[in-house]
């Protein structure tokens, strides 16, 4: 197998007798993150749609938006977004219905093009997944030509454009795959990636929500540069455990393998709304998407949950959960909408309004040995 570089890294050097040993070589990891993948397909199978703004989600007073395109981002349209706030933005925004079977099909189509490169394959949600080609299926020596070459296959194969992050940690080729949207790609490689981090507004570091942001500007702590000047004292004294985590970020620091298949307890999914929900209706309407996202990755997979939870956090950060957990396997999007109103029903009426709602599923049974990995950020 061929060990594609990333351009700048170091190259793996041969021992010499009697020397010290080789330094490790690095990890070349691509991020593939497909555009607007629900609204792209939508216009790629409706020319009428084609150019024009664009939203998933359902169309009535009370629906929110799934996923838009980027003639409707331009308006400041967004997903998870309430359908009015998303009609206010933009009059003339088109809403179509989601097909997630049809979703669920392109995205089998495209990783089966990322296992010709690499069988380590790490899916994030339908549309993005990491890929370690550190050692990979094809001869190639370049990281960044096999990420050219794959979204080129995707577009031939889909119709569908792509952007790729290529780092050389999953961290990192997360940020650089953002960098270059809509159909771009972008490279870090070890001798950029101190200065990478250091010019990042903490804003748009992955995994840095906007709580914990909020919070990292009141200690005056605005982009990485400033997060690296903190001890790691104070960021464990401030973030708990996770200053550990935000510590090696503002280095470029990322250990965290792309894992192909490992046991998983759960999958979930959660999204923050623009607005606050403050009646039941809100809240059954905004929980559709979530549970269409969660039970999609449920049927890519042999597992059979038992258990749902309902996560709320409120316009105060208050956060309460509430599950159950059947005998049996929950057999459909039904069912679990069903026990989801049952679980809201008591919170309501609300104090203060609702500024977050998740879905998780847990308690697997598995068919035929490991449980995939099913990791869902909404």
């Amino acid at each position: 197998m061929a060990a594609p570089e990333v351009e700048g890294g170091n190259a793996e050097a041969a021992p010499i007798f009697g020397g010290p040993p080789a330094a490790p070589r690095p990890r070349k990891i691509l991020h593939i993150d497909m555009d607007a993948f629900y609204a792209s397909i939508e216009q790629r199978d409706n020319p009428d749609l084609r150019g024009k703004p664009v939203a998933v989600g359902g169309a009535r007073e009370r629906g929110v938006v799934a996923a838009a395109s980027y003639e409707a981002r331009r308006f400041g349209v967004r997903s998870a977004m309430p359908s009015v706030s998303a009609r206010r933005k933009c009059p003339e925004l088109i809403f179509v219905k989601p097909r997630f079977d049809v979703y669920r099909a392109v995205s089998h189509q495209i990783r089966s093009i990322f296992t010709e490169y690499t069988p380590v394959v790490e899916p994030l949600s339908l549309d993005e997944a990491y890929l370690d080609v550190t050692e990979s299926l094809r001869a190639m020596a370049s990281a960044t030509a096999m990420a050219e070459e794959i979204r080129a296959r995707i577009r031939a194969e889909t119709g569908l454009t792509a952007s790729a992050g290529v780092s050389y940690n999953k961290f990192l080729a997360k940020m650089a795959s953002d960098e270059r949207k809509p159909d771009g790609q972008f490279v870090i490689t070890p001798r950029t990636g101190p200065a990478f981090v250091a010019a990042l507004p903490i804003g748009k570091f992955h995994g840095i929500g906007p709580a914990t942001c909020a919070r990292m500007e009141e200690l005056g702590i605005r982009d990485g540069e400033g997060l690296r000047a903190r001890s790691l004292a104070f960021l464990q004294e401030h973030f708990g455990k996770a200053g550990v985590h935000y510590y090696s970020l503002a280095r470029g620091i990322d250990h965290r393998p792309v894992l192909a298949d490992r046991v998983r307890k759960s999958i979930g999914a959660e999204t923050t709304f623009a607005a606050d929900l403050f009646t039941p209706d809100e809240a059954r309407e905004a929980l559709r998407p979530l549970v269409e996202k969660v039970w999609n990755y449920r049927e890519g997979s042999t597992i059979q949950a038992r258990t749902l939870t309902l996560k709320v956090k409120y316009s105060d950060f208050r956060t309460v959960t509430r599950s159950r957990t059947d005998h049996a396997p929950f057999a459909s999007t039904a069912a679990i909408e069903a026990a989801l109103h049952e679980l809201l029903g008591p919170l309501f009426p609300v104090e203060r309004g609702i500024r977050l709602l998740g879905v998780t599923l847990s308690s697997f049974d598995t068919e035929g040995g490991r449980e995939r990995q099913l990791r869902l950020p909404l």
